[in-house]
């Protein structure tokens, strides 16, 4: 399925090639999906970048869509995630670009700022604010936190399961995981999960579309991963410790120009409430810091304008 105005093409980077989405001519700004989406969550955000005289680029991140899939579950470390959209800058011609990154695009745009600052002249990011490299090992930590609850990235660690529960009927747990996360669900009216549950049981099904959520954005979304599978998008999660390990004595302050959105429903925000207070120590030039109000985790989907607002304005403020 095409978007008015996007062309697609595989290129290659840092080994592997990636499937990307780009219209418009100008500086180059590339666009960083996260779980499960693919470059098509940021189909309303091409037309007004484009016009505002950018060239905008959003790849299927690697394991998504038609990008390369490698089968190592350590391919999917933050360091090799980041070097292949710092190896995308000088495939299209370029020498330095501004980086926005949503979900699990969100770390991948605010390390390649931190450890690639000749190439990230500016850098963005919605839903994950910024964290220093933590001082402690990520998953002992996570599994002591959550050791009496169901937590999802523990659920998702564990090579196999979370990948028979989606892929038995993809678009439905598409469906459900999306509406979950979305400004309309009130988390606190889900089911109790207990360690052991599965994740999309009990969960909304509802026969009603969000409005930010078409029947034919959901088929999209079903066609990429019937073709994709899960197995790249979930050991996302499953390198937190490698990524850890590999980047000991990674910088702690960003120096570009930055900013940051996120929905004021976003369970993740909720979650990294401390980070967000944190942020602004550590992203020394943080020029938009915003919640927009009513809306969950899929800020580009459910608030585009808001969210082509903010990032319009960032580009002005960077580039007159």
């Amino acid at each position: 399925m095409s978007w008015a105005g996007v062309e697609e093409r595989r290129v290659a980077t840092n080994g592997i090639t990636l499937n990307i989405a780009e219209a418009g001519e100008g500086p180059l700004i590339l666009l960083l999906h996260g779980f499960p989406e693919s470059w098509y969550s940021w189909r309303h955000q091409f037309a007004p970048l484009a016009a505002a005289g950018y060239r905008v680029v959003a790849p299927d991140m690697r394991g998504y869509g038609k990008s390369d899939k490698p089968q190592a579950i350590e391919a999917y470390n933050q360091v090799e995630v980041a070097n292949d959209i710092i190896g995308l800058v000088p495939a299209l011609g370029y020498d330095k670009a501004v980086v926005v990154g949503h979900d699990w695009g969100a770390p991948t745009a605010w390390a390649c700022a931190l450890h690639h600052p000749g190439t990230v002249r500016a850098v963005g990011a919605l839903s994950v604010p910024f964290m220093p490299r933590s001082p402690v090992q990520p998953m002992p930590a996570m599994r002591q936190m959550f050791k009496d609850q169901f937590f999802y990235q523990l659920y998702f660690f564990e090579p196999g399961v979370a990948e028979a529960e989606f892929e038995a009927d993809i678009r439905t747990a598409l469906k459900k995981f999306l509406i979950l996360g979305a400004g309309d669900t009130d988390l606190a009216a889900m089911p109790m999960k207990r360690p052991g549950d599965d994740l999309l049981s009990g969960l909304p099904n509802p026969d009603t579309l969000p409005a930010w959520l078409s029947e034919r954005d959901l088929d999209f979304y079903a066609q990429e991963f019937t073709r994709s599978g899960m197995r790249g998008p979930l050991s996302y999660y499953r390198n937190h410790d490698l990524t850890w390990s590999l980047t000991e004595g990674a910088p702690t302050f960003i120096d570009q120009p930055a900013f940051f959105a996120a929905g004021a429903k976003d369970g993740v925000i909720l979650m990294a409430a401390a980070a967000l207070q944190a942020m602004p120590g550590f992203v020394r030039d943080l020029r938009i810091n915003e919640l927009i109000p009513g809306i969950g985790h899929w800020t580009q989907q459910e608030a585009p304008e808001a969210v082509n607002r903010i990032v319009l304005k960032f580009l002005r403020e960077i580039d007159g």
